[in-house]
């Protein structure tokens, strides 16, 4: 129970769901996490601190590296996995709800990633797990906008993992597409569609958000040390 001993973790959109579960995994395995969300967060797990910050703001972000490098003096694993959904047929969809998922969804990956990347390679090691979606492998009706921003996931971890690698450092960058899960997210769908959901999915249920917390584990720790630029679809055999 000690694959992250040591290690210092921020975990974006750490108040519940998947981001939640994440971070009690990552604790109970021995890191101090960060647990960064717009609302405040409560944990009782020992190591977990909650962290109040606009993710859209480069004030806050910059912030809360600052915060986390004087406390701790490092940065070793990042999970970008905040995100939203505003789903409408594209006739339907404004540009407001466009920009607020791209924001949320991409945008801030991108603005995080960039200050946290260079503390990565002062120590010269690092793990960035990125979040995104089995919509964002296959798409879906009404989600153009988070099918975007999860594809677009895809290609930021491809390419950060050259990119970060190229003067030898050992920063890994790889990402997790999850199927349907059960969280507050999917409090709303109506239950014919999770019906239907599940008989598209090979085990025939929905996953368990420790589930897939236990595959953003895998990443994050030195069991993964040979693998980098890579998508790992944790979906339960989903296929849209």
């Amino acid at each position: 129970m000690n694959r992250l001993k040591d290690k210092v973790a921020i975990v974006t959109g750490g108040a519940r769901g998947i981001g939640r579960a994440v971070c009690e995994v990552f604790s109970d395995e021995g890191a101090k996490v960060i647990a960064v969300d717009i609302v405040s967060v409560l944990y009782s797990k020992e190591w977990v601190e909650g962290y109040k910050a606009n993710l859209c703001s480069n004030d806050d972000l910059t912030k809360l590296v600052e915060y986390v490098k004087e406390k701790y003096g490092k940065i070793d694993i990042l999970v970008n996995n905040a995100g939203i959904t505003k789903d409408s047929l594209i006739e339907k969809m404004s540009e407001e709800m466009w920009d607020d998922v791209i924001n949320i969804n991409l945008k801030a990956v991108f603005n995080i990633t960039k200050l946290i990347a260079p503390v990565m390679k002062m120590n010269g090691k690092g793990s960035i797990i990125n979040i995104s979606s089995v919509v964002g492998e296959y798409g879906n009706v009404g989600q153009s906008n988070y099918a975007a921003t999860k594809a677009g996931i895809i290609g930021l971890t491809k390419s950060w993992a050259k990119e970060f690698s190229r003067k030898g450092e050992d920063i890994r960058v790889n990402s997790v597409a999850p199927g349907y899960t059960n969280t507050e997210m999917m409090a709303t769908v109506p239950e014919k569609v999770l019906n239907d959901i599940k008989e598209k999915t090979m085990l025939k249920r929905l996953g368990d958000p420790k589930e897939i917390a236990n595959a953003i584990l895998f990443l994050a720790s030195e069991e993964s040390s040979y693998i980098t630029g890579q998508l790992l679809s944790v979906n339960g055999g989903l296929r849209l």
